[in-house]
């Protein structure tokens, strides 16, 4: 229903173009002829995507459906810090169910258009009956991991508290660490990734990059105990595996050394390129670390460190030690 219809002492709507506001003289700007020359400009490149034009609606996830989808699993996950501020232990059980059904309802459309979308650009078009069907199995698998990741996270939140001094409760962990909201979402695009809907999966991990500078890729693997502690700048690579108990600070760097091409000069899709951090290692704040390297059991990486070579175990890396080797290999006294 209009708003006129709801409201008969409202004035009529503005047309396009019409002063409003009180204003006598019409815009400068020609709103006809910018809105014709951006939906030329999207049709050149929908032909040169050779996307259909008779196709209509959304034909792929949402940002926005998957924001709220996140706050919702957050809560379900963590009720009684994550969410809503007059809940009661009493009613915990009927939150959570309640919140999963709509989140989980929401999340099996958004990966039904992901499962729609790839099937349209990658191979034979999928009819919306098998989207919906793939769609369900993926989303009942994912419903069925969250206990396992409701458990992995709690061990997540005892390193942060355990490997911060500053942390004086669990509850302070949850409530107020950027780490340990990107892990969050981090053990959750995994799961989603590992699925085979990487799209819903890296939109959740850039929900929760913008949110914390945290950039982590939704492929990397990363095991149990894990602490980021302040957090940004970190940033992650897809193919990156990290063992448990591992500890990171700001603006670290498990990044790729090179981009190996093709013969048709595009970049090649899913190497391993990206640092193996073994368990109980500890990289400070500003090392970058490159390549396919692997750096040993209960190592130390001090802060600002380049590092483009495997370390051993239990060794302990810093600028130092980094300039005396360098020098040692020159042969310079």
């Amino acid at each position: 229903m209009s708003e006129a219809a709801l409201n008969p002492a409202a004035p009529p709507p503005l047309a396009v173009g019409e002063p409003r506001n009180g204003e006598t003289e019409a815009p400068a700007w020609d709103l006809e002829d910018i809105v014709a020359r951006l939906r030329a400009v999207r049709q050149r490149w929908r032909e040169a995507q050779h996307r259909d034009r008779e196709r209509g609606g959304r034909e792929f996830p949402s940002l926005a459906a998957l924001q709220t989808v996140m706050e919702g699993l957050a809560g379900a996950l963590f009720p009684m810090r994550l969410g809503p501020a007059d809940l009661r232990q009493e009613s915990e059980d009927f939150y959570v169910g309640h919140t999963l059904d709509a989140a989980l309802y929401s999340l099996r459309h958004q990966i039904a258009l992901e499962l729609r979308y790839a099937h349209r650009h990658e191979t034979a078009a999928a009819s919306p009956l098998a989207a919906k069907q793939e769609a369900d199995r993926i989303a009942a698998a994912f419903a069925a991991a969250l206990p396992e990741i409701r458990a992995l996270l709690d061990t997540d939140v005892e390193a942060a508290f355990r490997g911060d001094p500053a942390a004086r409760t669990v509850d302070e962990v949850v409530l107020c660490y950027p780490g340990l909201l990107a892990v969050i979402h981090h053990r959750i695009a995994h799961q989603l990734y590992r699925l085979g809907v990487p799209l819903v999966a890296r939109i959740i991990a850039e929900i929760a990059h913008s949110a914390t500078g945290i950039d982590i890729h939704p492929g990397a693997r990363i095991g149990a105990s894990f602490f980021i502690d302040h957090g940004t700048g970190v940033v992650i690579g897809e193919t990156t595996v990290i063992g448990d108990r591992v500890r990171l600070y700001q603006a670290v760097t498990l990044g790729a050394k090179r981009f190996p091409v093709d013969e048709d000069g595009g970049l090649q899709k899913g190497l391993a390129r990206h640092p193996v951090i073994e368990d109980d290692v500890v990289i400070y704040a500003g090392a970058t670390l490159l390549g396919r390297i692997t750096i040993g059991r209960g190592a130390s990486i001090g802060g600002n460190v380049w590092l483009t070579r495997s370390v051993e175990a239990g060794s302990n890396v810093t600028q130092a030690h980094l300039q005396h080797t360098a020098h040692e290999a020159s042969g310079r006294p």
